[in-house]
């Protein structure tokens, strides 16, 4: 018997199989081979065709039972993960009403900096943790003023995953979890923003129905057994965003644990039982997967760093090296501290975290006659474990007290010296799972029937490794405060 999951990405839909006993994971296929296309209609503009996403699930699914020769009658379930923050809208036939604006589009900002204004910085800090920024509500806002014609056919607004669902199970649904990204939930009054929805102009009518995060959510449809290749009846038994699914994959649930990834951007997710939104302009905070509006204050809180592993990967491309092996075994040969060196990495946009600057790149304190690219490989490393210890210092004082970070297998945790460096600054172990959301949704499936501990004993072969502190924190230490001195100066610059 086994459980399916869906993680739908901006760049590919992954599906995983994995068995409902043991959590094992069975197969992990990825639609299309490369990467889905987005279309920029303009600067700043970001959008998918909902009916791909929809099409790629379909074909992953089917490719999964073929090539594992799975009966129908064996998938007890299936969970969802998906990008955050997007927006589809479909009419009273279930067709998209127009592309997704996908959660890299810029176009709402404005919208949402001007709501945040109007209603007032503390009323939206106190009820929805959040200023309504570049979120879902804030991009249906932007459909309702700029294609009003679309926005009088709307029969319900979705996130990418409810989207899913709904193509699953003809059943329009949502999560409180989904509500709060999309800055639609009011924390203070545990219900739907009423707020929100009369600054916008958005009729609650559109809101979809709320189920739990956990359990039956619905049940796959005939129709969406024809086109999907599952059984009709298959219950959906878990949805969540992208990132509160990451911390769930790598067992994140309770105050003090932390996820982090490592990937082009850099991400911290930490879980709290409280309401601060002290850095709210820096911070975002969510419902997370076990928040409870009953009895269970759990939030999440994410910090973005967006110039991570694009730092990493670009000086892959530009110096004369063949991986990031060769990259780190360099950076190795050099000291703690790269002899000066500092990079500091933030060259892919405005960094939140830094109140929206776009400070770009900057290599400074090199030595020409001194340095070479194994200073500059270590350099980069430690400039990125630097900015993630920086934006975790930012969530201390929002509140967050770390007592564990958890990271998958990706590229950035797999190199000692970046991971070595951000365990000893903070003086926490970080621990490694080889574990991926497609695999996290899946398996999450059994929470609903039988609890956090099921699912929390799948991860017992995960574990890769754990990155303890080091004694000596001094030279650490001082590499960390000489890296922070050069990026308090770029910052006054730009002020």
């Amino acid at each position: 018997m086994y459980y399916l999951g869906i993680d739908l990405g901006s760049s590919s839909i992954k599906i995983a199989l994995v068995e409902k006993d043991t959590g094992k994971r069975i197969s992990v296929i990825q639609e299309p081979d490369g990467e889905m296309s987005m279309h920029a209609p303009k600067m700043g503009w970001a959008e998918q065709q909902p009916e791909v996403w929809w099409d790629l699930v379909c074909k992953g699914i089917k490719r999964v039972i073929k090539d594992h020769s799975v009966a129908k009658e064996d998938i007890l379930g299936l969970g969802i993960a998906y990008q955050m923050h997007g927006l589809v809208i479909v009419d009273g036939e279930g067709n998209a009403l127009r592309n997704s604006i996908i959660w890299c589009d810029s176009r709402a900002v404005a919208i949402g900096d001007a709501a945040y204004e109007k209603i007032g910085m503390e009323n939206c800090d106190a009820h929805l943790l959040n200023a309504p920024g570049n979120f879902t509500a804030s991009k249906l806002s932007w459909v309702k003023t700029n294609e009003p014609e679309l926005f009088d056919k709307i029969y319900k607004f979705m996130l990418p995953g409810d989207y899913v669902a709904y193509k699953l199970s003809g059943r329009a649904t949502t999560t409180v979890s989904g509500l709060s990204e999309g800055i639609f939930w009011d924390f203070e009054k545990k219900d739907i923003s009423e707020e929100i929805l009369s600054h916008f102009g958005i009729p609650r009518s559109m809101v979809p129905d709320i189920v739990d995060t956990f359990g039956v959510q619905s049940k796959v449809s005939p129709k969406g057994a024809l086109e999907s290749g599952l059984l009709e009846g298959t219950p959906i038994l878990y949805r969540a965003g992208d990132q509160p699914n990451n911390a769930l994959s790598l067992n994140v649930f309770e105050p003090g644990e932390l996820a982090a990834t490592g990937g082009t951007s850099g991400v911290v997710y930490a879980v709290t039982d409280n309401l601060s939104v002290r850095e709210s302009s820096r911070v975002n905070n969510f419902a997370h997967v076990n928040y409870h509006e009953d009895n269970q204050t759990r939030i999440g809180k994410l910090l973005c760093i967006n110039g991570a592993g694009i730092q990493y990967r670009w000086l892959l491309n530009n110096l004369s090296v063949s991986s990031y092996d060769e990259m780190n075994t360099l950076a190795s040969e050099v000291e703690i501290g790269s002899e000066g060196v500092c990079v500091i990495p933030f060259g892919n946009g405005a960094e939140r975290m830094l109140k929206n600057m776009d400070i770009g790149t900057r290599i400074v304190n090199l030595n020409l006659n001194r340095h070479s690219k194994a200073h500059l490989c270590r350099a980069a490393l430690e400039g990125i474990a630097f900015s993630f210890v920086y934006g975790m210092e930012i969530m201390k004082s929002d509140g967050v007290k770390p007592k564990v970070i958890r990271a998958g297998n990706d590229n950035l945790f797999r190199s000692e010296i970046f991971s070595s460096t951000i365990a000893t600054l903070i003086e926490e172990e970080i621990e490694i799972y080889n574990t991926t959301g497609a695999i996290g949704a899946a398996r999450a499936c059994v929470i609903g029937e039988q609890g956090y501990g099921k699912f929390t004993s799948f991860m017992d072969n995960d574990h890769v490794m754990t990155y303890m502190p080091c004694k000596d924190r001094a030279p650490y230490k001082e590499a960390y405060e000489n890296w922070k001195k050069e990026l308090e100066i770029i910052i006054k610059t730009k002020r």
